[in-house]
């Protein structure tokens, strides 16, 4: 008997081939895929600059990077020198632009091991002529320099120390000739009578430094000229004591007076030293800036006296060196003072700032005033034109003008009046006169001084018969023009005052009674 035929399900043999032939396509693909990664390369690691090599190189890392820390380093929350290590990063840090990383060791529970905490440099290593810079750099400016002075400092700075390197130079010179002219060379000298004649020579000089002293408030409002002044003195008294070479029997006397002279110029720089070196600090450094001020001074001196010593040994002519070294102090200081920037108002740079007022309507800049203003008048030359606080007999003498000009100044604690004698202006102080009214008496003295220059050009130009241009002011100014033009002044005063004072601050000036150096006289009201 024939088996039954066996009936086969076509629907099931289909799905039971196409499942087989799947199972067989993915067993292949991941045989391949597997392949693949192990025959692969390893994947070029992102470049590193020094700071993240010396990184790696003092705190090796694992290979392998776990997901979460892959996924921490791609939203920058772990760095790659620390992924699966024990070191972690607890701050960054920077000094003058170099930086640091800070990382402490972990134990492993989540706390810090004590001790542990390490520095990694970021910054490449400085090289020794940058450090050597650095190290200068850390005795001659201020630190946060430039940020932290004036622009006018490095001028300033520059020349004074060319005139310390002339300075320098010039005290080898003087000193050999002094020692040579009390006989210190000479063998036939007394020490007794040499160390006598030395110490008078500086007990000398200490009294001029005291005499000198005296001048007080001048050293605050008229500093630039003292300072440039004193420096005259200076090379004055450095003149006198190579004068003792050829006059080696008058050493006692020459180098007295040279002594003296010196002194007072050591007295002067001293005195406005401060306030220049207040002038360049933006903010509470002045002990820093002062500081390194006087050493780049001293670096300066240093360097023109060892310049000078060699100098001495080939015996140069004296005439002609103290020429030349006097003239390059001189200039240096000249270029020195001129270089200072000072924002408040002394009598000459007020009138540099109300001329340019009235004449043009701005105040000049703190940098324009400066500059404009007059350093240095020689010996001989009178006085400028305006007299604040003057006595009433140095402004009248004849009561009737005074009389005349009394009733414009009724609500002013201050008289402004002219006169023509002497081409002067004359601005008196009434008792109750406050700074803000010796500022306005001195504004207003400007003021006539300006009208009555004006009337003076204009009678001038019109007028046929005046032939000399340097006749008095009396010939061409009347007292009713006199009247007139202190009339004329009230009127401008009382509406240019105020804007004056406004752009005069806009401009960064800073404005004191005391800067202009009023006289002590006062006129006092009786009854």
């Amino acid at each position: 008997m024939a088996p039954p035929p066996i009936k086969i399900n076509k629907s099931a043999t289909a799905q039971s081939l196409s499942s087989s032939t799947t199972a067989t396509t993915l067993v292949r693909e991941t045989l391949r895929i597997s392949a693949n990664l192990a025959s692969a390369p390893p994947l070029p690691s992102p470049p590193t600059n020094a700071s993240n090599s010396a990184a790696h190189q003092q705190f090796p890392t694992a290979v392998a990077v776990p997901p979460v820390y892959a996924d921490r380093m791609r939203m920058g929350m772990v760095e790659e020198e620390f992924v699966q290590s024990s070191l972690r990063l607890i701050c960054c840090e920077e000094i003058d632009g170099r930086r640091w990383k800070y990382v402490a060791e972990n134990d492993g529970t989540g706390r810090f091991k004590k001790n542990s905490v390490r520095a990694v440099r970021l910054h490449a290593p400085q090289a020794p002529v940058e450090e050597l810079v650095s190290f200068i750099r850390s005795y001659v400016v201020p630190e946060g320099f430039p940020d932290s002075v004036t622009p006018s400092y490095v001028p300033y700075m520059t020349f004074r120390a060319l005139k310390h390197f002339f300075g320098g130079a010039m005290g080898v010179f003087t000193t050999k000739t002094l020692l040579n002219a009390v006989g210190i060379a000479h063998k036939q000298a007394i020490p007794g009578a040499v160390a006598i004649n030395w110490i008078l020579k500086d007990g000398a000089g200490r009294v001029g430094k005291m005499l000198f002293a005296r001048q007080g408030k001048k050293f605050d409002y008229d500093l630039k000229q003292l300072r440039f002044t004193g420096d005259l003195l200076m090379e004055l008294g450095a003149g006198v004591e190579l004068a003792t070479a050829a006059f080696p029997h008058l050493f006692l006397p020459m180098a007295c007076a040279a002594n003296v002279a010196k002194n007072v110029a050591a007295v002067t720089s001293t005195s406005t030293r401060t306030p220049i070196y207040k002038a360049f600090a933006k903010g509470e450094n002045i002990g820093d800036v002062t500081a390194k001020g006087e050493c780049v001074s001293n670096i300066a001196d240093l360097l023109g006296t060892g310049l000078s010593i060699m100098l001495t040994r080939r015996n140069p002519s004296l005439v002609i060196t103290f020429s030349l070294l006097s003239c390059g102090y001189l200039l240096s200081s000249y270029q020195e003072v001129r270089s200072v920037v000072l924002h408040t108002l002394n009598r000459a740079r007020f009138s540099v700032a109300v001329d340019s007022f009235l004449k043009t309507g701005r105040v000049p800049s703190l940098r324009e005033g400066n500059a404009r203003e007059k350093i240095f008048s020689p010996p001989g030359v009178k006085e400028g034109p305006i007299v604040l606080g003057p006595r009433f007999k140095d402004a009248f003498q004849d009561p009737s003008s005074y009389l005349a000009i009394e009733p414009f100044f009724e609500d002013e604690r201050y008289l402004v009046t002219y006169n023509p004698s002497k081409d002067k202006v004359y601005a008196l102080l009434k008792d109750q006169a406050k700074a803000d009214d010796i500022l306005k008496a001195a504004f207003h003295a400007h003021v006539l001084l300006h009208s009555v220059h004006s009337a003076q050009d204009s009678r001038r130009s019109s007028s046929q018969k005046v032939q000399d241009q340097d006749k008095n002011l009396s010939y061409i100014l009347s007292n009713a023009d006199l009247g007139d033009r202190i009339a004329e002044s009230c009127k401008m005063v009382s509406t240019l005052y105020g804007p004056f004072k406004s752009k005069a601050a806009e401009q960064g000036w800073r404005m004191s009674d005391l800067l202009l150096n009023p006289g002590r006289a006062r006129l006092v009201t009786t009854g």
